[in-house]
């Protein structure tokens, strides 16, 4: 078990490594604006499920987090740019995963359908998230 100094240590690493990852996501912003690029580019990619990737029992593998380039969900499109990076208003949870990753067993593989060579994510969006946020290059997702 975990004291709870550790645990208090890795929430504020998390808040560190949230606050570093939404400066990003607002600076890439401005930069967008200022440049005048295409907005859209920084969204994140919304696939519909392939009907065969619903019916589930995929096996677990480790992907590269650069693979995941897209979503199942429309409204997590809005609340994660392209890179993963959360909105401000995504803290309250992204620090729960953080710690949750940090402190005990982790919180299990993510879901994800494979879309060509890419990964669009099913379940799982902030942890691919905090996994980037702490540098990792791969993660467990079940691939449909």
């Amino acid at each position: 078990m975990y004291s709870a100094h550790h645990v208090a240590w890795a929430h504020m690493e998390g808040e560190k490594k949230f606050g570093r990852a939404a400066r990003s996501r607002r600076r890439a912003s401005i930069t967008r604006t200022l440049f005048r690029r295409c907005a859209e580019r920084a969204q994140l990619l919304v696939h519909d499920e392939p009907t065969s990737a619903r019916a589930g029992g995929g096996r677990v593998r480790e992907i590269p987090l650069d693979a995941i380039t897209a979503t199942l969900e429309p409204g997590r499109a809005r609340e994660f740019d392209s890179e993963f990076r959360p909105l401000p208003r995504m803290r309250k949870r992204w620090l729960r995963v953080w710690v949750a990753e940090h402190t005990g067993p982790g919180l299990g593989p993510i879901e994800v359908v494979q879309v060509g060579e890419t990964f669009a994510v099913r379940d799982g969006h902030h942890r691919v998230s905090v996994a980037r946020a702490r540098g990792a290059r791969t993660i467990d997702a079940i691939v449909a």
